[in-house]
């Protein structure tokens, strides 16, 4: 995925906590080294330096190649690229996550973690080869294009983009902002590849939005970066004092679906802002003495209320540690289709000159243990999300049959109600028809509005 979810801002700390770690753990080896070698130091000795000596000719094998390459290549070639292309392949042929940035890419991806970077609006993976869209960024070019999650990407104006790395398929993206690109599409459930056009512009990502439906606060996470958790808490206090206090509010959605992740810190403050204690995910990677525990601190912003997370196939990487967090403490219910299950950390490492490089350094694990990586978050409720269109046959016939007596002509009064009543029931009647409204705008948010409405009437014993 061509996004980091480490936080730089716990980097040296990390790195500190490494250190330490290392080095007592090198006095360890040190040790256990002089015991072994008073019996066995021919053997060990002869393992470790054919080990060094297998490592030194597959790098002057390097040497040899390159010098090849430079002097015999049937075009001059840049030197300073063509290391970095080795470098390149080196890290992506680990996992689709890990690679080298130039100077330029570093630049531009310290530019995104702050909420602003040109280009189309969209998360994108590599899969078969193909560029694979993880989430399309609301509001943003792509978004309104009809860009969807799970869409491959297999042309970029005209050019395929089969064979290409995943940093060189998203260069082909870039350009002025203004321009047009017009990229070739598969799309499951489509017959035939079909070309989009979108204008780049640049992207100004809001972390969180926030609204109110009734009752519910709803609150739209889209991104994990720097602005994340005070957008959320500073939008959440908001929607609450508007409402008139918290009593007035029967619940909130955590909206994440095509959320495709970011700052594991955001993520982490996110989850902790529903939980008054417990594990909120814990990180393992190569040594097992390395591994992180990042837990909850009192305070709960909902204040008990009931929580419905929101989930789809574009939901990613910080969005699954707060829905698995969340899921796990049994603090929220889970509503909508599998994740898209990224279940490892990236570690953005400075290089000299400038360039860094992303290296996957960890697995994570939510409280229960789970890892989630290819898996994904399973939903406890499986809500799809039906496509636009879908059901109008159905909605057309529903219309007709679906008159009363009180479209009869000549029909009787009610006699039993007040003035105040009979106002009572319009207005309960009209807040009825914006929910039926909503789900022909969002089944999904609506079907979770739904589940809050339907734990507050059973009353606040059985929150």
């Amino acid at each position: 995925m061509h996004r980091w979810t480490h936080s730089r801002g716990s980097q040296a700390t990390r790195d500190d906590m490494g250190m330490n770690k290392f080095l007592m753990a090198a006095a360890g080896g040190t040790i256990a080294g002089v015991l072994a070698t008073t019996q066995f130091v021919g053997p060990l000795l002869a393992q470790e330096n054919s080990r060094s000596s297998s490592v030194y000719e597959q790098l002057d094998l390097f040497g040899d190649i390159f010098e090849r390459v430079r002097a015999q290549y049937v075009e001059e070639v840049d030197e300073g690229e063509l290391i970095e292309a080795a470098i390149n392949g080196m890290l992506t042929s680990l996992d689709p996550h890990s690679s080298y940035l130039s100077p330029d890419d570093a630049a531009d991806m310290r530019v995104q973690t702050r909420g602003e970077f040109g280009g189309l609006g969209i998360e994108v993976t590599q899969e078969d080869g193909f560029v694979k869209v993880v989430s399309p960024i609301d509001g943003t070019p792509a978004d309104e294009s009809g860009i969807e999650a799970g869409d491959y990407i297999t042309h970029v104006d005209g050019e395929s983009v089969l064979g290409l790395t995943l940093d060189e398929a998203v260069d082909l993206m870039r350009g002025p902002v203004g321009s047009e690109i017009v990229i070739t599409v598969v799309r499951e459930g489509e017959e035939e590849p079909f070309d989009v056009s979108i204008i780049r512009d640049t992207i100004t990502l809001t972390a969180v939005r926030t609204r109110t439906e009734g009752e519910t606060v709803v609150l739209r996470v889209t991104t994990f970066n720097d602005q994340t958790f005070p957008n959320l808490s500073e939008g959440l206090a908001e929607r609450v004092e508007d409402a008139g206090g918290i009593d007035n509010v029967n619940g909130f959605v955590l909206d994440l679906r095509n959320n495709p992740g970011g700052l594991l810190t955001q993520a982490i403050k996110v989850s902790d802002a529903f939980l008054e204690k417990g594990e909120i995910v814990s990180t393992r990677g190569r040594d097992p003495q390395q591994g992180d525990r990042y837990n909850a601190t009192p305070g709960d912003l909902a204040e008990g209320k009931p929580v419905v997370v929101l989930i789809n196939g574009g939901s990613a990487s910080a969005s699954e540690i707060v829905a698995g967090a969340l899921q796990d403490h049994r603090r929220a219910i889970v509503v909508g289709t599998k994740s898209f299950g990224k279940g490892s950390v990236q570690t953005v490492m400075p290089l000299r000159g400038d360039g860094a490089m992303r290296l996957t350094t960890a697995r994570y694990y939510t409280p229960s243990g789970r890892s989630i990586q290819a898996l994904g978050v399973s939903p406890d409720i499986v809500v799809e999300q039906p496509r636009p269109g879908q059901n109008e046959e159905d909605e057309d016939e529903s219309t007709i049959l679906n008159r009363s007596e009180a479209d009869l002509r000549g029909r009787l009064d009610n006699d039993s109600l007040t003035e105040e009543e009979i106002r009572q029931i319009e207005e309960d009647r009209e807040n009825a028809e914006q929910a039926a409204a909503l789900r022909e705008e969002d089944y999904q948010l609506a079907y979770a509005i739904d589940i809050l409405k339907g734990l507050s009437a059973l009353g606040p014993d059985n929150e």
